[in-house]
Parts: structure tokens; sequence; C-alpha cells
């Protein structure tokens, strides 16, 4: 997926971002020692190959006058902190952070290498794998899911936006969500309901956020793509840059879309049935995903219309949800 956040870098601006971060180690010989890696959509990133011959991960943030989302504020800086305090817990299947710069000297944006994670993608292999071992995986990601969420936190809200915290959950998911909508309505996005019909099915849900009173740390984007499995089972998850310290129920292995099936991954987590209140969070927490996912086009220019067709319809059921329940 190409986006107009990646910041892309030469081999020399490479090279040099190597020679600091492994103690004047460089680069292997030949074309091949910088591999750019496609399938993210808001970082560059790089395969990298040392001159020791081991493998690498180069991760660059947008350029600083990218324009971005407000939630999205110094999230490099979330991801890092983030993957080293979850690497605390064994269960928790993280790459190293090596290397970590936000001096901006040798590069115009943060910046860390870390620990290449040798299996393959989830989104790549997971159809082609028996039955029973994509049952399997399905059910760990819950396991690892839940234990992510066992950190807790001191606030509610994002670790890179001040802004964007409060004391409360209600308090803070109605800032969040109130800051993509001006995100959106920076781009000028037009959505198939108003904004006033928008805020208007949150408001009416909103109490179902108290019940939250404790918060814990939520990956938020832990779908197939960032997970990598090898000899089948899951060896490795990635992209903490959206983590914020909220409710478990945000996380992406409760968002059903379309399908109101139980998933494997929930009966790995140990959540298969929802009371009233927790199903107005899910919706909401789905309205806030869609209109994120919307949003972002305006601010990515993604080069296919996947993710604007695909959000559009995951605002109008929700919405459906919330103004008939």
């Amino acid at each position: 997926m190409e986006s107009k956040t990646k910041n892309k870098k030469t081999r020399e601006q490479i090279e040099k971002m190597v020679l600091r971060a492994f103690n004047g180690l460089g680069l292997a010989a030949g074309e091949d020692a910088i591999v750019e890696m496609k399938g993210g959509w808001f970082n560059a990133a790089y395969q990298i190959r040392l001159a020791d011959g081991r493998e690498v991960i180069l991760k660059i943030a947008p350029p600083q006058n990218a324009e971005v989302m407000l939630y999205e504020k110094e999230i490099m800086a979330t991801e890092v902190a983030s993957m080293r305090l979850v690497r605390e817990n064994p269960a928790i299947p993280v790459p190293e952070i090596y290397y970590y710069d936000s001096s901006h000297e040798l590069c115009d944006s943060d910046y860390f290498f870390m620990e290449k994670i040798h299996g393959d993608n989830l989104e790549h292999v997971k159809n082609g794998l028996p039955p029973e071992t994509q049952e399997a995986i399905d059910l760990h990601i819950g396991e690892i899911v839940r234990e992510i969420n066992r950190f807790p936190g001191v606030y509610f809200g994002y670790n890179g936006n001040p802004d964007l915290r409060a004391n409360t959950w209600k308090e803070a998911f109605l800032k969040i969500i109130e800051s993509v909508l001006e995100d959106a309505a920076r781009k000028n996005v037009v959505f198939d309901f108003s904004y006033e019909d928008i805020r208007a099915a949150i408001q009416k849900h909103a109490p179902a956020l108290e019940e939250i009173t404790s918060p814990c740390l939520v990956h938020w984007d832990a779908w197939n793509p960032n997970f990598f499995v090898k000899d089948g089972k899951i060896n490795g998850i990635i992209d903490f840059e959206r983590a914020l310290w909220a409710e478990p129920l945000m996380e992406a292995q409760f968002r059903q879309f379309f399908n109101e099936d139980i998933s494997n991954s929930m009966r790995g987590y140990g959540k298969t049935s929802f009371t009233h209140a927790e199903a107005q969070r899910n919706h909401l927490y789905s309205l806030h995903l869609a209109l994120v996912m919307h949003t972002e086009c305006f601010y990515r220019h993604y080069d296919t219309d996947d993710v604007f067709n695909f959000s559009r319809q995951l605002i109008a059921a929700t919405m459906s949800w919330l103004q008939a329940n």
C-alpha cells in the first residue's frame, strides 16, 4: 500500500543510520542489503542486512511536516515504549528494539531498528493452513491480546497526545472520537451521516462508558497482518504505534464487523458473551474505528479505494445499530 506519509530514504542515508545504531557496523554489500517492506500504510519500513550478516528491521516515522491525524502525534515514541513494556512478559512474542533515535540529526523524523521476526505474515498464509492450525492460531492470538491488556495504566488515552487523555474513560473516549471528527472536518470529509447525527448517536450510548474505571494497555491494531507465524504457531506481534490506555473491548478481536459469530480469538481471550452495555461500547468502538479508517484516506491518499469503501459500509452498519438501540 502506497501512502503519502511514507518517509523513504536513500541507501546513503540508511547507511549513516545503521552505523550510528550498531556502533560503526555498516550495511552488507549488494543492493539487496536494503529491501523496502511495502505492507504498512503509515511508516516506511525496510529489511536491512548488516555487514556481519544479521538481518534487522528499520522503521521510519512520517516527515515532521506530514499531515497526520491528531491521535497520531508522536506515535513512534508510543510504539517503542509499548513494545519495551510488553517485552517484560515472555508470553507476548514482541521483537526487541535495538535502537531508537528521536534526535532528527541523521533523519528528519524518528526511526528505530528492531529484531527481525523469522516467520510468515499471518495475513499472507492463514488461508493455506489446515483448519485445526487456523483455530489454534486464533486461540493463541486471543491469549496474547489478553496478556497485553494485563498492563495497567494511570490515565485513559494516548501517550503521544496529552490533549487526548482524561481521568475517566468516558471523557477520554469522547475527546478521542471528537478529535477524529475534527480531523475529518479539516479535510472537508463528507460522511453518509451528518456530523450532528454521528455525535448524537455517540452521546446516546456514552453512559455505557462509565462502567470502565481502570485503564489498561490496548494494542488496538492487532489484525492478522501484524502477527507472524512459524511452524503453525504465532511467533511475533508488531505495530504497537496506535496503542492507548483504554478498555479491552477496543481490541480488534472484538470488532465483529458484519459477522455476529463468536470468533476463536474471542474464545482464546476468554470473552464470548456481552452485556447490553458491553454491546453498546463494542458498537461505539466499531464506529470510532470506521471513522478513523474513513478519515485517514484523506490524509494518506491511498492508491486504492479499499479502505474508503470498507469504512463507509462499517459506518453505515454501526450507525444503524446505535440509532436503533
